[in-house]
């Protein structure tokens, strides 16, 4: 049996939970169930955000029976993404698997998230629920329409973002800083840092106990996301190639538009001053010249994020030296 020990262990398993009393203790059963025949050390890395009902009275109660168990108590309620990079800083696995607490995510899958991310060398696996136990309305055909959207954005292609059953290298996720809701759009994220992407395909059981925290409402956040990462992949490096480039077109339209109602003014004598044209030129010039602003602070805040981190703008997987 593995159980926790004085070293850094094998896994970490991180679930974020909000309100999940009933399905608690089952959870960690089942976790134990699919982990301890791994021969792996392993802990569990159980984050409460900010529950309501009894989860964190069980979640005391279960630390002191569970060797392997983790529980990490937040102050209140952050949301998932907040929750999961709380159990990322406190878990110390080189692998490290995340999954809901709900229990529609099967912890039997595990083992096969393991054995895709090390036969294939990956860097993150994701599970796809292809048989998903969900409403029709009000979350298949969402998720359907917002997995095309997302993978055709950011060119990483995954039938199902949604599903939380993934398996991460220690290092991928080092590299990445969770803010917002971006928790689903961890593998965009992990491809930005070069990482090998994978997906298995995992089951997916209807929920037992209460209802989903999820409405229909998260469909807006997902579009509000998904616009950071698309900017985060093609222009976190170079912020000025998009307002620079945007701020130049309205700048040279604007004076292009004032340029014709000089000429017309001072060769035909036309009254310009009620003209449309006119108030259309001021607005594009003071616009690029807004835009080519942006810019330049986006350039100086993109530099001051990096050197201020000492992070590189570049990964490297590898270094191999002749002789060694």
């Amino acid at each position: 049996m593995a159980s926790s020990l004085a070293h850094s262990p094998e896994l970490s398993v991180v679930v974020p939970m909000y309100n999940e009393e009933a399905s608690l203790p089952l959870l960690v059963e089942k976790l134990l169930a699919a982990l301890r025949p791994l021969g792996r050390s392993f802990e569990l890395v159980l984050v409460d955000d900010g529950s309501k009902d009894g989860t964190p009275a069980v979640l005391r109660d279960l630390a002191n029976r569970v060797p392997e168990l983790v529980a990490v108590l937040l102050r209140r309620n952050y949301g998932q993404t907040a929750a999961m990079a709380a159990g990322f800083d406190a878990s110390g696995g080189e692998v490290i698997i995340t999954l809901d607490g709900d229990l529609q995510n099967d912890p039997a899958d595990i083992p096969l998230l393991l054995t895709r991310l090390e036969q294939d060398n990956l860097d993150l696996v994701s599970g796809w629920r292809h048989q998903r136990q969900d409403g029709a309305i009000n979350r298949l055909l969402p998720s359907l329409v917002a997995n095309r959207l997302i993978a055709r954005v950011t060119g990483v292609r995954l039938h199902d973002y949604g599903c939380s059953l993934k398996a991460y290298r220690r290092e991928v996720v080092s590299d990445m800083n969770l803010y917002g809701e971006l928790h689903r759009f961890l593998p965009a994220l992990a491809f930005i840092e070069g990482a090998r992407i994978g997906e298995v395909r995992v089951s997916h059981q209807a929920r037992l106990y209460g209802r989903s925290n999820y409405g229909i409402d998260r469909t807006f956040r997902v579009l509000m996301d998904l616009l950071t990462v698309w900017f985060m992949k093609r222009f976190l490096t170079r912020p000025m190639h998009v307002f620079g480039f945007a701020g130049l077109l309205s700048l040279m339209a604007g004076l292009a538009i004032a340029l014709w109602l000089a000429g017309e003014k001072l060769l035909l004598g036309t009254d310009i001053g009620n003209r449309p044209l006119l108030q259309m030129a001021v607005l594009a010039i003071l616009s690029g010249v807004q835009l080519f602003s942006f810019g330049l602070l986006a350039e100086l805040q993109m530099r001051t994020y990096h050197e201020s981190q000492g992070r590189p703008i570049y990964r490297v997987r590898a270094t191999l030296r002749g002789g060694g």
